[in-house]
């Protein structure tokens, strides 16, 4: 739905009977700093929310932050009080002046101010976020949903990501300018940006903001953050922005307590604390704070032209007892734990943005069980479209910090997960979470050797790779950051000079690039249609084979992964159509830092049955290594995505079909029916 660019935003009863609902989306266009003409004069109409403020006024360097000086007026029956003031600039400093029924004096940042001063300082700067001048319309009109595209996301925080030379931070278009080559050269879809809303501590990485409609002056102005959406989206990149409606720092200046009362918070301590994080919840049960949350993310999403959000810490939202202890929460008056005021408001929510926005993400980082995430709200569902798959990635992760000895007593660990892979539409999240506060890093997770790290490594991120779900991978992980993420400096970019965190660079690449090109990996993604095992159940030697498939046959792919430092000479495998297999990918190519260990020649079928299937193959797997196969064409052979030539095959004595060669794990696997 378009939405029509700024108007006056003098208030009118209908705006004010929309907010109190609940139901006013663009309340940005009204509340705030506003640049208008009123009675031929250019200005700017301050208008704030503050029901139970005794006074109100504005706060300036020009009458030395006393805001008695500049009073505003009170809009009769509507908590509201504006002002017009014909004399203001853009660029001018200011906050609002509250007097509290108590006869507390508060100088607070405007909660929908547009732009901020650089921390450590807290006022709110008068700006327009109209006249940019937009050129991604083709990149708008183009988009269409994903549920059957390729969605490979490059996770990523702005301050850590690069820094100049000083150690000073770049601004949003020098950002912009490195990040686009990068973000092509390895082939990714979109990035996500950790959260950019105005926030005071950089170690809280933007989750605990005071800032909501403004985005961090620490990289720049309004409209720099737009051209940098605006070249991401020319370059044909998506751009995602990690949105936290969950909850909202305490700081002085800030929403707590904003009119001498629990205005944006719940005035019971035991639903608004979350002592985990120090800050408070919303309240959502008031229409108010509805108004004001959703016309956030409709703010970011019309203003900015963001592709949609990572809605994050959903189930703190839901869940009354989220991280709290006995005697710190109380259950709902129905007795339960689930917070019915947030169900309503992600609901709402949802509904909303796709209502303005049909085509935009919306993820939910939702940790819990809760069912029907990514269901219709007219079903009973939240309505995202997404959800993040932690119980995949907390399972995956376990099983591959795992020493190599206990891999098979825990491979239900990889194939537990896919028996809820299409319960919802999942995005595997390899998150900055899971690199940070002792977890190591992605590739100090792996266990063995220093060559084995690396070898585990790309076996795992082909794992993560062709397992059913939409990506995202957090910054540093594609060449083996190997220390966990520093979050008071820039990556390790020297990594690249060593030839192993190259050659993993160059495979992350290449994956993503045959990623992109393989429809069998995001065709029918949500879907048992897309996916079938072959080896669910080979936890003796820590092997699992699986078919991946698109809506054409010709682009089936047939993916085997071994995740023990043990080569495999001649695998068996069952498949359900004759003739020649050839190998598409091998993680173990020396380019990639492998051995060379290839299959460089087709793999003809025989006609005996394995694994339920009327055929088998015999394959040669790389210790530690991901390998794909696909079925050759009739007339002529598909190209094998690898050159054969830069690799080797290691030889072998013939060993009976179906049997492990004598340096191999016990047994091969069981003979199945088909799955």
């Amino acid at each position: 739905m378009a939405i029509e660019p700024f108007t006056d935003p003098v208030i009118s009863p209908e705006l004010i009977y929309l907010f109190h609902e609940g139901s006013l989306h663009h309340s940005y266009r009204m509340l705030g700093a506003q640049p208008v003409v009123e009675n031929q004069q250019q200005g700017y109409r301050f208008t704030v929310w503050a029901p139970h403020a005794k006074e109100v006024g504005l706060a300036l360097d020009r009458n030395h932050w006393n805001g008695k000086k500049d009073p505003l007026h009170k809009v009769p029956n509507s908590g509201f009080w504006t002002r017009f003031f014909p004399d203001i600039q853009e660029g001018t400093l200011y906050k609002f002046h509250l007097l509290t029924k108590n006869g507390e004096e508060l100088l607070k940042a405007d909660p929908y101010a547009f732009h901020a001063e650089v921390r450590p300082r807290t006022a709110s700067i008068t700006s327009s976020i109209d006249g940019y001048k937009w050129n991604d319309g083709a990149w708008r009109r183009k988009q269409r949903g994903v549920y059957n595209k390729p969605v490979h996301i490059y996770e990523m925080h702005l301050g850590t990501w690069k820094r100049r030379p000083d150690g000073s931070l770049y601004n949003y278009r020098e950002m912009a300018d490195l990040l686009i080559p990068y973000l092509l050269e390895m082939n990714y879809t979109h990035v996500e940006i950790m959260p950019l809303t105005e926030h005071p501590y950089d170690l809280s990485w933007g989750y605990q903001n005071t800032g909501f409609f403004a985005p961090t002056s620490r990289y720049g102005k309004p409209k720099d953050l737009m051209y940098f959406v605006d070249k991401l989206h020319q370059a044909g990149i998506g751009v995602l922005l990690d949105w936290v409606p969950a909850h909202f720092a305490k700081d002085a200046h800030g929403l707590r307590l904003f009119d001498g009362t629990p205005l944006y918070e719940y005035a019971d301590p035991m639903l608004a604390e979350r002592p985990g994080w120090g800050t408070l919840s919303f309240d959502y049960s008031k229409p108010e704070v509805r108004s004001f949350l959703i016309s956030n993310a409709v703010y970011w999403l019309e203003m900015y032209h963001f592709d949609g959000l990572r809605v994050d810490a959903v189930t703190s939202m839901l869940r009354l007892d989220f991280e709290k202890s006995p005697g710190q929460f109380r259950p709902n008056p129905d007795g339960g734990l689930e917070n019915k005021e947030a169900v309503s408001f992600l609901q709402e929510l949802n509904e909303t943005i796709f209502r303005y926005f049909p085509y935009a993400l919306v993820m939910a980082e939702e940790s819990s069980a809760w069912p029907m995430v990514t269901s219709p709200t007219d079903a009973g569902g939240l309505g995202f479209n997404y959800k993040w798959n932690m119980g995949w990635m907390n399972d995956t992760l376990d099983y591959i910090k795992s020493p190599f000895h206990e891999r098979p007593a825990k491979h239900h660990l990889l194939t537990f997960p896919i028996m809820y892979s299409f319960s919802e539409n999942y995005v595997l999240p390899l998150s900055h979470d899971e690199v940070v506060h002792g977890k190591k890093s992605l590739l100090d997770k792996m266990p063995g050797t220093y060559e084995q790290k690396f070898d585990g490594m790309r076996a795992f991120l082909g794992y993560f790779m062709t397992f059913p779900g939409k990506k995202l991978l957090f910054m540093g992980g594609e060449f083996g950051q190997f220390i966990e993420w520093k979050d008071e400096d820039q990556l390790d970019w020297f990594l690249l000079d060593y030839e192993s965190h190259r050659k993993l660079h160059r495979f992350v690449r290449d994956l993503s690039k045959f990623y992109l090109n393989e429809k069998a990996l995001w065709e029918l993604d949500h879907s048992f249609e897309g996916y079938e095992w072959i080896t669910p159940d080979d936890h003796g030697q820590s092997v699992i084979s699986y078919v991946r498939k698109g809506k054409k046959p010709s682009d089936t792919l047939l993916v085997i992964i071994n995740f023990q430092p043990i080569e495999r000479k001649r695998y068996r495998i069952g498949v359900m159509r004759p003739g020649m297999y050839t190998e598409v990918l091998n993680s173990d190519h020396s380019d990639y830092g492998g051995s060379g260990t290839l299959n460089h020649m087709q793999l003809p079928t025989e006609k005996i049955p394995f694994h339920g299937r009327p055929y088998s193959l015999e394959v040669v797997l790389p210790p530690l290594s991901i390998v794909i196969l696909k079925k050759a064409g009739r007339q002529r052979a598909a190209k094998p995505a690898l050159d054969a030539a830069e690799g080797k095959v290691k030889a072998s004595k013939k060993a009976p079909s179906g049997k492990a060669s004598k340096d191999e794990v016990q047994t091969q696997p069981k003979r199945r029916k088909k799955a």
